[in-house]
């Protein structure tokens, strides 16, 4: 595991230029993260609504966090962390969404092939510049098959 010693930045002062970088940097961020929007309870699971409009259904027979909640306690359930967490202010309850989602074994499955497919698309620039190499030279090469020896009839 790679540490990182923290930096100290006590005395840097705040400019606007580097409020802006900050502020950059978080809408990166948060582009590029898990943001929930809304939750919902429909017997016997909980919908995670999202920000482009997509949704999952997780069932909350799978999670021991919830198994002390009547149905009343659901409809006080908010999103919270910026979209990263459910939160029951009540109960002292705050669950990682990533964290139930990776819960489901068929979802992490999922999430795999989805990641798997996504990568496969990326080219690099290795890739791209080997493809032209190829191209150069005509293309792939064409795979050769081996001479196929037939048997020879015994001399009778």
């Amino acid at each position: 595991m790679k540490t990182i010693k923290a930096k100290v930045r006590a005395d840097i002062p705040v400019t606007e230029s580097s409020l802006d970088k900050a502020i950059e940097r978080g809408e990166l961020r948060r582009k590029n993260s898990l943001q929930a929007t809304a939750v919902t309870y429909m017997a016997p699971c909980l919908v995670v609504g999202f920000e482009d409009g997509s949704g999952v259904l997780l069932p909350i027979a799978n999670y021991p966090e919830f198994d002390d909640f009547e149905v009343e306690d659901y409809a006080s359930l908010t999103v919270g962390y910026a979209g990263t967490a459910l939160c029951h202010e009540g109960k002292d309850l705050h669950v990682s969404i990533a964290g139930m989602i990776s819960a489901s074994k068929p979802l992490m499955a999922m999430a795999a092939s989805v990641a798997a497919s996504r990568n496969g698309r990326q080219s690099s620039v290795a890739k791209s510049e080997a493809a032209r190499a190829n191209g150069r030279k005509g293309g792939r090469p064409r795979k050769v098959d081996v001479d196929l020896q037939v048997p020879t009839k015994k001399p009778s």
